[in-house]
């Protein structure tokens, strides 16, 4: 519920204290301080109850949080479900008194398999109330992405998944590998002379091995600390974002040290084997006369065009071909990692995410924007507020939409009634409702409807899966749309709905109900039936109304009544007043100029906290800043791994460059000595370096581009607001500061290394 008391505590069993939050208190008014006491009125199963409770705690109003909570202790509510005769038993409404339980699994994969799996396991079904008296609904909560990515993993989701983590698991390796590799061509001729004086090779293994164990007892509890700290300031920038869902969820926990020294030092051991195996393998004399490539193959090449400054920086990257490869998938994969988090964050599609907020405000009574609250007349729109906001500037468009309060009926068929009601009822309880159901002359079940009276204005946002939406302009035609369902994707389900295009429907507006005895037929007073008399009612005055289905169509979230239960239809507003009797306004939505939109927000920002707040609104501009915190919040995280990574890249590669210099100064020296200018050395080793650079930004590209299909299969099934746009605009802004790291280094360690004079160079044996 994340109602955590900010101030004071839960309320204590026993007692009347109540818990709740500051708006709450505010609507009240009454002063958060604990012990205050306050009253409320609300409904329990049909009955207005007013009780008074003491302040036992609060917490922060999250505007975030569609429902407001008022906590009390479990007792007092049994207490007020006593007073109104439920009991331990379930209220009429089938809600009240039940239970909900929230349940936090091991593993946020597969929810609902495990769910059903527990359900199964105590004797429990999740399917239908009609099989046997043992139904438990369940829900997933829609944030947990990765329940729903692997309810519709497939092998190309695993492959990409695996992918990713290879990649950041490869990086790490990369790092200490080369590391390593780069200490022992440094130490290599060290290595032979113990070799010389009767060392195994053996020996040399364990040498090197201890020697990164040694490193490892400094470093991992170092980079723990580090990550540590990094964690404490970057989490809560995160989890700022998130609107409070998620609290003091920095860990210090045992098992995460200890998972990530057990990977470090994994790492480590694995990294340092084959440096050992290269150390071990090496002869004493070829120890001392080693210089980077030698141990390649000579092969006699003929030239037409002559040797090159180019072409003899790329004959020296063939000299050691895995070092050139570890480097320059080391840089890549960090060019990779950052156009993959700038794809990921640029393929959230704000047109999807705003997809249910069509308008850009929407004015309406608080209650409308609460989850489990049922609109009735009392909560409609006043003209009076709506001539305020149609008079403030910029607005564009603008229209009401009117909703039904009083009693509408559809008839359907037994069949569609079971298949409606079957996931919340019994065979019997099915059977009973049916019996006691008034039927019309062709047998067809009355139902109760849902209607909307919308403006021209609202009809334009409508989605329209069949037919046309024309005939719903023309005021007092006797048309309906009927209302089908959506998921997250924008999927119709086309079972959602009994009418189909071209149907009559038939609808019955009820002004009166008589009640009478199933048995005898006489007609009773419903505020004078005795107790456990059985009594049905049926429609006294009322009047019915044929109407032609021109469309069907889906209502987006933010224009509906946003709780569901009965079929919907929407028809003109001229036709749902003259035919419903009623005007009661639902809500009123508006669309403004860009230059006014800041100025309508806090109108209304101001008008609903501070001048009516019983008035609530919703706007996109809120919508879209709830978008881009939470896509910011990725681009942050993958940033600094991405980072990390990138300056991994950078270490490998300037330990590749630096090896390669120091393990060829005596070369460069005997290249000097015959001729070669230190210009030209510096040209040379620039094209090394440009090498590298550059071929990793060209590996990166293709490996973007490889990856992209993959990427969007993982992403669509896990954002629905997702839209896959090819980018590579980031390996294009890396590209000219790889270049001149490519350019900048080389000469930086050609400058410590041309200090030495060329005969001293040539003495050199180490």
């Amino acid at each position: 519920m994340y109602c955590d008391p900010v101030e004071g505590r839960l309320p204590a069993e026993g007692t009347n204290e109540a818990a709740t939050d500051t708006r709450v208190l505010e609507l009240l008014g009454v002063e958060p301080v604990l012990g205050n006491r306050f009253t409320l009125t609300f409904d329990v199963d049909g009955t207005e109850i007013t009780k008074t409770f003491t302040l036992s705690g609060w917490w922060n109003y999250d505007g975030a949080i569609v429902a407001n909570h008022v906590l009390i202790p479990d007792s007092r509510a049994q207490a007020i479900y006593d007073e109104v005769g439920i009991g331990r038993g379930i209220g009429e409404d089938g809600m009240t008194g039940s239970w909900n339980m929230s349940v936090m699994l091991g593993s946020s994969l597969h929810i609902e398999r495990d769910m059903n799996k527990i359900l199964e396991n105590h004797g429990y079904q999740n399917k239908s109330r009609s099989v046997e008296n043992n139904y438990i609904s369940i829900g997933v909560n829609w944030g947990y992405t990765g329940s729903q990515l692997s309810d519709s993993i497939d092998p190309i989701t695993v492959i990409a998944i695996a992918g990713l983590l290879l990649i950041i698991i490869f990086t790490g390796y990369l790092i200490i590998y080369n590391v390593f590799q780069i200490s022992v061509s440094n130490d290599i001729r060290f290595y032979g002379l113990l070799k010389t004086i009767g060392t195994t090779g053996r020996q040399l293994r364990r040498i090197i091995r201890q020697q990164a164990l040694l490193l490892s007892l400094v470093g991992i509890p170092l980079g723990l600390l580090i990550g540590y700290g990094v964690g404490i300031k970057l989490t809560p920038v995160i989890l700022s974002r998130l609107n409070g869902v998620i609290q003091n969820a920095v860990s210090a926990s045992p098992l995460i040290f200890i998972g990530s020294a057990v990977f470090a030092l994994v790492t480590v051991v694995i990294s340092c084997h084959r440096p050992g195996r290269m150390a071990a393998r090496v002869s004493p004399v070829e120890a001392v006369r080693y210089t980077e490539g030698t141990d390649n193959k000579k092969t006699i090449r003929k030239a037409q065009s002559g040797a090159s400054l180019p072409k003899m920086a790329w004959a020296n990257l063939g000299r050691n071909r895995s070092k050139v490869t570890v480097t320059v998938i080391s840089l890549s994969l960090a060019v990779l990692l950052l156009n993959m988090t700038v794809t990921f964050t640029r393929g959230f599609d704000m047109d999807k995410y705003l997809s249910n907020m069509v308008s850009d405000f929407i004015v309406a009574d608080a209650g409308y924007f609460q989850t489990e609250s049922l609109w009735d007349s009392n909560t409609a729109l006043s003209e009076d507020i709506i001539s305020l906001l149609e008079s403030q500037p910029g607005v564009e468009a603008e229209g009401r939409v009117y909703g039904k309060c009083s009693p509408v009926e559809e008839f359907i068929t037994e069949e569609y009634y079971r298949g409606l009601n079957a996931r919340w009822n019994d065979t019997a309880a099915l059977d009973r409702a049916i019996a006691s159901i008034e039927k019309n002359a062709a047998g067809l079940l009355s139902n109760p409807a849902q209607l909307y009276g919308m403006e021209r204005y609202a009809i334009d946002k409508l989605r329209v899966l069949e037919g046309d939406l024309s005939k719903l302009y023309e005021p007092g035609g006797r048309y309906v749309a009927a209302v089908y369902n959506e998921d997250d994707y924008g999927h119709a389900n086309m079972d959602s709905h009994w009418a189909k295009l071209g149907d009559t429907v038939t609808l019955r507006y009820v002004e009166e109900y008589e009640y009478y005895d199933p048995g005898t037929g006489k007609i009773v007073n419903p505020e004078n039936i005795p107790d456990g008399q059985p009594y049905r009612y049926r429609a006294k005055i009322y009047q019915d109304i044929d109407y032609e289905v021109v469309a069907l169509i889906s209502v987006p979230h933010s224009l509906s009544y946003r709780y569901y239960g009965t079929d919907e239809f929407v028809m003109n507003d001229r036709t749902f007043i003259r035919d419903t009797g009623t005007h009661s306004v639902l809500y009123y939505a508006c669309d403004v100029g860009d230059q006014d939109t800041a100025a309508m927000e806090a109108f209304l920002s101001h008008l609903t906290n501070e001048q009516m707040p019983q008035f609530d609104y919703e706007s996109k501009s809120t919508y879209a800043a709830e978008f881009d915190s939470f896509r910011n919040m990725f681009l942050i995280l993958g940033g600094v791994l991405s980072f990390i990574i990138g300056l991994v890249g950078v270490l490998n590669f300037l330990n590749a460059i630096l090896t390669g210099i120091l393990t060829r100064r005596r070369e460069f020296a005997i290249l000097q000595s015959i001729g070669m200018t230190g210009n030209q050395l510096k040209t040379m080793l620039i094209w090394e370096g440009l090498y590298y650079t550059l071929g990793a930004v060209a590996v990166s590209l293709v490996l973007s581009i490889v990856s992209g299909p993959l990427l969007t299969n993982v992403l669509d099934s896990m954002f629905w607001f997702f839209t896959y746009r090819f980018t590579i605009w980031p390996i294009l802004l890396v590209a000219p500061i790889f270049a001149a790291l490519g350019i900048a280094l080389p000469l930086t360690v050609y400058r410590a290394v041309s200090k030495y004079s060329i005969v001293e160079r040539l003495r050199q044996t180490e």
